[in-house]
């Protein structure tokens, strides 16, 4: 039987830990939290971005997270808990469950994505100008 991304995300949903908006919002600014921006980057120009977080394209997430890909990045190494999210929920779904797979052990996103984190008035800036 042939996979919808319905039936991908409800399997991911089923393994993954899901933060409701009150939960994420409890972890915001943590020091040993960090939370992960995995929307396109026409996105964080058009609605903003949560201050603080990393940007990891979806496109490239699985090669920043692995230690032994050429395009690896440290942060993924460090010993914190990682709040991913995208617009709605679904995409952070399957990345979380992506990460969780590789063996990010303290990884999780947010229910409803940074749509419900705008409309609830959490912090939003705009997205953070490239070095």
């Amino acid at each position: 039987m042939k996979k919808t991304v319905k039936s991908m995300v409800d399997e991911a949903l089923a393994e993954i830990v899901t933060y409701s908006l009150d939960e994420a919002r409890e972890l915001y600014g943590q020091d040993d939290v960090q939370f992960i921006d995995i929307r396109d980057v026409r996105e964080l120009e058009r609605d903003g971005a949560i201050p603080g977080a990393f940007h990891a394209p979806r496109g490239m997430l699985e090669f920043w997270v692995d230690a032994e890909s050429p395009y690896y990045k440290p942060l993924f190494g460090e010993n914190k808990r990682f709040v991913v999210f995208c617009a709605g929920g679904w995409r952070s779904a399957l990345a979380t469950k992506t990460m969780q797979d590789m063996g990010v052990a303290q990884v999780g996103h947010i229910h409803g994505g940074f749509g419900a984190w705008k409309k609830a008035g959490a912090p939003v800036g705009d997205r953070p100008k490239k070095g």
